[in-house]
């Protein structure tokens, strides 16, 4: 009797005890989800010294190397080393690159500065000129490519040379081009020997100006900007080499397809001497690879052609081979239906290098093998593989589940890895391409420790027309009980280029996501078709029809989610921004019966008000289609609106202009109908950054609270 009355005790007090740990664990704030930087894991910095076999890392102050192969330590230099050699005043170490293994490069005072760690001393200082903007060196010395305003320039280290000089605002030089689509990310080209600089210009004069409001001036002033609208007047842009020492430039003579074609992954080739260019066609349907004599502009050759019915996408530079500069790597989607690399010359010659049957990134190459990542261990995974340039033979190289990101070493022999896993915040190793055990160098804590976070639970369910499984997260609400039933919050992107669902850690959750799932909302979110990383069809199934096949999707994850009892089928909510903003709108007004309250931010409502470059590759020229541009506007389904919907919107938006929300805002008044809300938010541009997001998450948490919950 005593022993029953003692385990009845016991079992009381553990399961105060149990309580009283689960009530002491904290919930997140809205200002843990926007501001806290704590809940990201701790990170570790490791870099290659130069092209070197060694790694560097800060320790302390100091900047250590660490043999890759002994694993011996040296200090390269100190912090108080770096402090005196550049009059600073660093109280940490500052940020630094390798121009080679001795050669440390530090900015400060406006300066770059490289710094001989043999020497210990300051070997050359060059001052980056007032006003540059989009620098880029030319080579080790002090020559400098640089844009001020729509003109670019040149710096020798003792003058500037201006490279254009086009009074008109609509001429732009130096700069991105095709809103940096097709892989773009900077407009100035150094060819290898630092002695050309190849650099876009653009033509903006026939684009339509796009009026953004300033509040901040006394009486309020327009901003236009360039916005070439689908179906419109786009840009025209061209290629310039300029020559340094002789001070000349000519332009590339691109006449394939129509002017308004785009230029995409410009690549020098190793001896300088030549300019490849891949042309794309405005419908993006066609691409030629292109060789071009730097020195006169002419077309040496036409080596490879591409068609695709819907659409090609280059995004990749070229990558020549070190071990025979005849042959380069070329990156496609179009030929075997997934993202991989071929074996190509100038002559047209093309042999297939990665045989899988999964999405592949080029990641660096040795005298004997190519290194990539790949998702053929799974879609949610990333791991690093080689391929044997002599026997084609491919080996994986990361073993660990998960999301790896690496570097290799220049020698092949050695690989940093980041990578992390659901449950794993971030591990960082000393891999061997040779396939000998890796060395972990860091472990990072799980930052959430003493956070009642809910457990994340991954999963599949089959597309709509049943070829493919749809991966994705799922969260149930903290203290969950299978025999009550809970509100649903669905948050959805599904756009191009997008991977919500990783095997990294917490499956690439947004903080946001946890907070409502602790205050008692089941919480999904799903990968559609039209997403990224699933092979060519999985991709282009939207063609044309923008919102059609991903609703699709997303409606099957819903039946399968309805199907539980624990799921209040009259309490279901959607969210999402951008992408996710037009797929918010097109379920709440589509499947109005379904769908109770909804948040959409900067939402695509027209595609004929979207731009060209990413508009037109999707849904193809307005005049082209009008069926599916009429079938996928949102201005016909707001009568359809049923439930509650908050739109918000940053006021001065460049990407998804404010026509969109506002032309839906105006039908819903046409048409009485009061369940719209509207809020604004003055001062930002697509996405609402800093303090201000505090302030959208709280207004977002609670309209779900007053209309779902």
């Amino acid at each position: 009797m005593r022993n029953r009355l003692f385990l009845l005790v016991m079992a009381v007090l553990m399961t105060t005890v149990v309580a009283t740990a689960q009530e002491s664990r904290k919930l997140l704030t809205i200002e843990d989800v926007v501001l806290n930087r704590e809940l990201s894991p701790k990170s570790y910095s490791a870099r290659w010294v130069g092209e070197s076999d060694s790694y560097a890392t800060v320790e302390g102050t100091n900047l250590v190397a660490v043999d890759a192969r002994t694993g011996k330590r040296r200090t390269l230099i100190t912090l108080d080393e770096v402090n005196e050699l550049l009059s600073t005043n660093f109280k940490s170490f500052p940020g630094y690159a390798f121009d080679d293994a001795n050669s440390l490069v530090v900015g400060a005072h406006g300066k770059r500065n490289t710094i001989g760690l043999k020497e210990c001393k300051v070997l050359q200082q060059h001052t980056v000129p007032a006003g540059a903007n989009l620098t880029r060196q030319a080579g080790k010395g002090g020559v400098y490519a640089y844009t001020r305003e729509n003109n670019l320039y040149c710096w020798d280290g003792e003058k500037e040379v201006a490279i254009t000089a086009y009074d008109d605002k609509n001429i732009v030089c130096g700069q991105s081009v095709s809103r940096n689509e097709f892989g773009i990310g900077g407009g100035i080209f150094i060819s290898p020997d630092a002695t050309k600089i190849a650099f876009y210009k653009k033509d903006e004069s026939a684009v339509t100006d796009f009026p953004l409001l300033d509040i901040t001036t006394r009486t309020g002033t327009l901003k236009n900007i360039k916005y070439p609208m689908n179906g419109m007047a786009s840009e025209i842009v061209s290629l310039g080499v300029y020559d340094i020492a002789k001070q000349t430039t000519v332009y590339m003579d691109v006449t394939d397809f129509d002017k308004e074609r785009y230029l995409t992954n410009i690549t020098w080739s190793p001896d300088s001497q030549r300019i490849y260019i891949q042309v794309l066609d405005r419908a993006q349907k066609n691409v030629h690879l292109n060789s071009y004599d730097a020195a006169t502009g002419k077309l040496i050759k036409n080596i490879l052609s591409e068609h695709n019915d819907r659409w090609v996408e280059p995004q990749h530079p070229l990558v020549f081979l070190e071990s025979d500069p005849t042959k380069f790597i070329y990156s496609t989607d179009n030929r075997d239906g997934y993202w991989n690399l071929y074996l190509c010359d100038d002559e047209g010659n093309v042999e297939r290098l990665t045989k899988t049957d999964a999405s592949v990134q080029y990641v660096a190459q040795d005298a004997k093998a190519v290194y990539y990542t790949s998702a053929e261990v799974s879609p949610v995974d990333n791991h690093l593989f080689k391929v044997d340039l002599k026997s084609r033979k491919q080996t994986r190289l990361t073993m660990a589940e998960g999301w790896h990101d690496v570097v290799v070493s220049k020698s092949g022999k050695y690989f940093l890895d980041y990578y992390s896993s659901l449950n794993v915040p971030r591990v960082v190793e000393l891999g061997r391409t040779d396939g000998k055990p890796a060395k972990e160098l860091f472990r990072a804590e799980d930052p959430t420790v003493g956070y009642n976070y809910v457990p994340i639970e991954l999963g599949t369910v089959k597309s709509a027309d049943g070829k493919y499984d749809n991966y994705y997260r799922l969260m149930k609400p903290l203290d969950f009980d299978p025999t009550k039933k809970y509100p649903v919050i669905m948050y959805v992107y599904g756009g191009p280029h997008s991977q919500m669902v990783k095997n990294n850690y917490l499956a690439s959750l947004r903080r946001w996501e946890m907070y409502m799932a602790q205050r008692g909302y089941v919480v999904f979110a799903m990968d559609n078709r039209g997403t990224s990383n699933r092979g060519a069809e999985f991709e282009k199934a939207i063609h044309r029809q923008c919102g059609q096949v991903e609703m699709a999707d997303q409606m099957e994850g819903m039946k399968w989610l309805m199907s539980h009892d624990w799921v209040d089928k009259e309490r279901i909510g959607v969210h999402g921004w951008s992408y996710g903003g037009f797929m918010t709108i097109s379920l709440i007004t589509n499947y109005p019966d379904i769908f109770k309250v909804a948040v959409a931010g900067g939402p695509v409502i027209d595609w004929k008000w979207y731009e060209v470059m990413y508009g037109e590759r999707y849904m193809d020229n307005v005049h082209n289609n009008p069926e599916g541009f009429a079938k996928t506007s949102l201005i016909a389904k707001a009568k359809d609106l049923k439930g509650q919907l908050l739109i918000c919107q940053g006021a001065i938006d460049p990407v998804v202009v404010w026509e969109h929300s506002l032309s839906f805002v105006r039908e819903c008044v046409k048409n009485n109908i009061y369940t719209v809300d509207y809020y604004p938010y003055p001062c930002h541009e697509h996405n609402v950054m800093g303090k201000d997001a505090v302030h959208l998450y709280n207004k977002i948490s609670k309209y779900f609270e007053d209309y779902l919950k």
